[in-house]
């Protein structure tokens, strides 16, 4: 069996690690560089470092914090937020970064998608995608429409159709977020999980809403989801990377350690 990969995801705003509700109401909590050292200390899988804020600004990736963070984290790390062309790209990945995630960028220029593949390799770049429920149509079959800029801007596109054709593009992984259950503490979106986890054969990871290990558990108890991405439950000391693994452990799940 497989093991899944437990992930801790920072959103970075101006050097600073924050933490908002559906993508509102933002407050900070910490230096991105020292909590990413203390995860990578206690065990978590991989770190994953957004910039939330470089793409409505149209500005680059802050690539001196991704070099500091290098300095200090010895586990796998993608970045996002800022990342507007291959040269974007490749200053994230020489500064020690895995992998790069596009999220906007890729839905106004797809292209980027297979570019980037060919240019590093599929397994470094990662698709973000956020979904929010918008109800069934036509237009959005599965319910579920694609959000980019933070959430600010709706696409009209159909988030299982999207994942597919980046899959298709090759991205070698898609980061699932739930603008619904965003920092809810309420659980994941199962729904959109699965279906997105059953319509392609890259690695899914989910994200949004988890806010205690159960929620893990019944994220891979029912869906086929190969990673959790954890955040308020970590960032405010609920739990602590261990807590969860040895939850996730007695719940059945294989888990590294």
């Amino acid at each position: 069996m497989l093991s899944k990969r437990l992930i801790i995801c920072l959103d970075v705003r101006n050097r600073k690690v924050t933490k908002g509700v559906k993508f509102k109401g933002n407050i900070d909590i910490g230096d991105p560089v020292e909590m990413g050292a203390r995860y990578s200390d206690e065990g978590v899988d991989e770190l994953v470092f957004y910039d939330i804020t470089a793409s409505a600004e149209n500005r680059p990736c802050d690539i001196e914090m991704v070099k500091d963070i290098a300095r200090h984290v010895f586990i796998p790390f993608s970045v996002g937020g800022g990342i507007r062309h291959l040269d974007d790209m490749r200053a994230v990945l020489l500064a020690g970064a895995e992998k790069v995630s596009i999220n906007s960028l890729a839905v106004l220029n797809p292209k980027i998608i297979s570019d980037g593949a060919k240019a590093f390799g599929n397994q470094c770049i990662v698709l973000g995608m956020d979904a929010k429920f918008v109800g069934v149509s036509e237009k959005i079959p599965s319910g579920y429409e694609v959000y980019i800029q933070g959430g600010r801007r709706a696409m009209g596109i159909d988030a299982v159709q999207w994942a597919i054709q980046a899959q298709d593009l090759g991205v070698g992984e898609i980061c699932l977020n739930s603008i619904d259950a965003d920092g809810t503490k309420e659980g994941y979106e199962l729904t959109i999980t699965d279906r997105i986890a059953k319509a392609v054969h890259v690695p899914v990871i989910a994200s949004g809403g988890a806010g205690v290990p159960e929620h893990i558990s019944d994220l891979f108890s029912k869906t086929s989801a190969d990673a959790a991405l954890v955040a308020s439950m970590v960032h405010f000391g609920d739990y602590t990377v261990q807590g969860i693994k040895s939850a996730m452990r007695d719940a059945g799940v294989a888990v590294r350690k």
